[in-house]
């Protein structure tokens, strides 16, 4: 009987979270491990299931680095990076397309569609909605040629909004269309951000391999502000990777964005905890701290 009081209770506590995000829109950046993983696959998907059915709006936008990867090494096709983005000639960019919106999408489509969601996958050329552009220099400024990669123009939002108001789960794969009909492969967390931008979500959830953001002692960071990560990168706690990630997702919250969250997807049904739980288990990024309510 008490296992069944606390699970109640659990519920109960759950309720605020749930009236305050009702009819909100929430973007997911879905990757790394959770997306490998048989037994995290389902666990994701029962998340957003739960988000649709409890009256939030979520917005999936994934990856597929390894599908990609195992495919060009079917076809005998190199990798090769530049500045750490894979350069996508003519014929990887054939297949970066084929897997993404053959394969990633539609095996994630039937997922959530046999928990009882309404899913539709979309990409970037359906309705425009990712116009795009050649990348031609990195994050740094300096020129780059990374072939068919591609810079984000607009975010058309009208094909999204149409389906998450007719009960549709949108599940994105990031391919943008230039202006000749071109198809670009574009970055995921990118992507992601934009969207969130352009439906002025409530929340931006990044779903990583790691706990979140950590301090020098490796203690998790639960909230960061603009002030906060300025401290922790100069003090070294931010290094490398999670550099730009982080302030990606500063400049996401700068633009309207009220929240973005970065979260263990390695630990089952980690969204639901980070959203409907005072604590959370992730990293939550706000603009300023006194945004926290």
């Amino acid at each position: 009987m008490q296992n069944k009081i606390d699970r109640a209770s659990i519920l109960i506590d759950a309720l605020p979270y749930m009236k305050k995000l009702r009819g909100q829109t929430i973007v997911i950046k879905y990757g790394g491990n959770a997306m490998v993983n048989e037994d995290l696959k389902q666990s994701v998907m029962d998340d957003i299931t739960l988000l649709k059915y409890i009256g939030i709006n979520p917005i999936l936008v994934h990856g597929g680095g390894p599908d990609i990867n195992e495919m060009l090494g079917k076809m005998n096709i190199e990798s090769h990076f530049v500045n750490g983005l894979r350069y996508t000639d003519e014929k990887t960019m054939r297949v970066a397309q084929m897997v993404l919106i053959g394969k990633t999408n539609k095996e994630i489509v039937s997922n959530l569609n046999s928990k009882g969601a309404k899913a539709i996958g979309i990409c970037g050329i359906d309705g425009n909605l990712i116009e795009a552009e050649k990348m031609t220099t990195d994050k740094d400024g300096n020129e780059v040629d990374v072939g068919f990669v591609g810079k984000i123009k607009k975010i058309n939002t009208k094909v999204i909004e149409m389906l998450a108001s007719d009960e549709y789960i949108p599940v994105i794969a990031p391919i943008g269309v230039g202006e000749n009909g071109e198809s670009y492969n574009i970055n995921a967390d990118t992507v992601a951000a934009e969207v969130a931008v352009a439906l002025k979500a409530s929340k931006l959830i990044t779903l990583t391999d790691v706990p979140g953001v950590l301090d020098n002692e490796k203690n998790l960071i639960s909230i960061l502000d603009e002030d906060s990560v300025k401290e922790y990168i100069d003090s070294g706690a931010i290094t490398g990777g999670m550099i730009p990630k982080i302030q990606g997702c500063l400049d996401t919250v700068s633009r309207g964005v009220r929240r973005a969250h970065i979260i263990d997807g390695r630990i089952p049904h980690s969204m639901i905890l980070e959203i409907f739980t005072s604590k959370g288990i992730g990293t939550m990024i706000l603009k300023e701290r006194g945004n926290h309510q």
